[in-house]
């Protein structure tokens, strides 16, 4: 049904602009969009100026109410709020001072090389960072 709506919508729209684009002021008139005064028995004695207008208005019409098809079709779309649909997360936050690092990954040598130790790590301190800018 939306497919539907959205194609009435779109063929709307693009009739509104060519015919918006043929039609001329009040002081032209039909023989003057196509060289000659011939031409305005094209549309009948009345010229284009009628039909024409007349067009575009219903065009105009089925182009609102197309937009008001699509407004109603894609707000009863969503079953909620944008906050509703958005992934719940779980996690803890934890401070980072009172976190503690990895022990270190112990490596073992492989046969018939010299052994070497395996670095060690410095545990952080629980001390406020912003106590080290403030002077003594």
């Amino acid at each position: 049904m939306e497919t539907f709506v959205w194609i009435i919508h779109t063929l709307a729209a693009l009739s509104v602009i060519g015919l918006v684009l043929i039609q001329h002021g009040k002081g032209a008139d039909m023989g003057a969009a196509f060289g000659s005064g011939s031409a305005g028995s094209l549309f009948g004695s009345t010229g284009a100026s009628n039909f024409l207008s007349k067009t575009t208005g219903v065009l105009a019409a089925i182009f609102f109410i197309s937009s008001l098809g699509l407004t109603y079709l894609s707000s009863h779309r969503q079953s909620g709020g944008v906050m509703q649909s958005a992934p719940v997360t779980t996690e803890k936050k934890v401070d980072s001072a009172a976190t503690i690092a990895p022990a270190a990954p112990t490596v073992t040598p492989a046969p018939g090389a010299p052994a070497t130790t395996a670095p060690t790590t410095v545990e952080p301190t629980t001390t406020d960072s912003k106590a080290k800018d403030i002077p003594k």
